[in-house]
């Protein structure tokens, strides 16, 4: 399993050479098997990525009719509400393109399941595994976009909350130790089982995390982040302040 770290020289340009991997990565899955599966995540960086995909000049090429959205977490909130990330990646980007609505996954809302987060999380692995291949329990994304908190939390995995331990497809969150308390993540199993997995941070209050996660020594339950791999490739996509921590010959500048 190969781990990557691009180093950008700003958030802005971080943003656009996701969006140009995005595109490259996506029309060839497609070309090799028809269908691709997209994990967006939200956050300032995450939003930024797809808005730059939404402006850069290969987002033509995708058949989106092939291609599948999922988000790796949500808030546990009203549909439409702005804290949710399906709010904004709608906004962003996929309001903006010719994407199936059968294609859009998108996280049952609390209206959905009369207010059941357990419910809400049930119905997502439901529709993750309706996707599995072979002995796999869910949909093996081809890109899973994570940021990464000053914590090192991932999708809604919190350092030593239950859910860094669950192996459910798909669990609730409760107690999250930023608002909003109540939300929906993929789990380790899940992310796992991504071909690439891509960590997008920006800003120095990452650089601390970063570091932690990349750490041999870094468990899983405390920097959850380090368990955050693909099975085919991880990449950390860092601008020049979330690298501040890295030694110098740590990682490669992006081209």
């Amino acid at each position: 399993m190969i781990v990557d770290i691009l180093r950008h020289a700003s958030g802005q340009e971080l943003a656009e050479s996701v969006a140009a991997r995005t595109v490259a990565t996506l029309v060839e899955r497609i070309s090799e098997a028809g269908i691709a599966h997209l994990c967006v995540t939200g956050g300032g960086i995450g939003t930024a990525a797809l808005d730059a995909l939404r402006r850069s000049a290969g987002v033509d090429s995708i058949d989106w009719h092939r291609v599948h959205v999922w988000w790796g977490d949500e808030r546990f909130l009203p549909a439409g509400d702005p804290e949710r990330n399906e709010t904004s990646a709608r906004a962003a980007l996929l309001d903006h393109v010719d994407i199936p609505v059968s294609n859009v996954h998108s996280v049952p809302t609390p209206e959905q399941v009369d207010g059941d987060a357990e419910r809400a999380a049930d119905l997502y692995g439901e529709a993750l595994a309706e996707f599995a291949h072979g002995d796999s329990a869910t949909a093996s994304m081809d890109i899973l976009m994570l940021g990464i908190g000053p914590d090192a939390h991932v999708a809604s995995l919190f350092p030593e909350l239950p859910a860094v331990r669950d192996h459910r497809p798909v669990v609730s969150v409760h107690g999250a130790p930023k608002p909003p308390p109540t939300r929906i993540t993929m789990t380790f199993p899940t992310i796992r089982a991504a071909q690439e997995v891509w960590i997008l941070a920006s800003g120095a209050a990452k650089a601390h995390a970063v570091r932690l996660s990349l750490m041999s020594g870094s468990g899983e339950y405390q920097v959850p982040a380090a368990g955050a791999r693909g099975l085919r490739r991880t990449l950390y996509c860092l601008d020049q302040e979330a690298a501040a921590d890295l030694a110098a010959d740590v990682g490669r500048p992006a081209v």
